[in-house]
């Protein structure tokens, strides 16, 4: 896939993104650098690599889950003009 100047600038707006004219040809040779690498990716053949949740093979040491703060949650809504069950109302504004 390539792209040209004309669709690397409606990528940028659609991104907004603010690319200058003098840029616009750089960009455009890097992003098809990009997909063409992309392409190169998606030749090789992954049908028989298992997934993997961490790129190396250990288990995450986890801290002990401890509450160290207070619940100030009603502290904290009492001067809110509108609360729910524990958490503030915002009004919605229909114009």
């Amino acid at each position: 896939m390539s792209l040209d100047k004309k669709q690397v600038k409606e990528i940028a707006y659609l991104a907004r993104l603010s690319i200058e004219d003098e840029e616009l040809e750089q960009s455009t040779s890097e992003l098809n650098n990009i997909l063409s690498l992309m392409d190169d990716l998606n030749e090789i053949d992954t049908g028989d690599v298992e997934p993997m949740a961490h790129p190396l093979h250990m288990s995450q040491r986890l801290r002990d889950d401890e509450v160290t703060e207070e619940n100030l949650a009603e502290e904290f809504q009492a001067i809110a003009p509108k609360i729910g069950k524990s958490h503030f109302l915002v009004p919605t504004v229909i114009e």
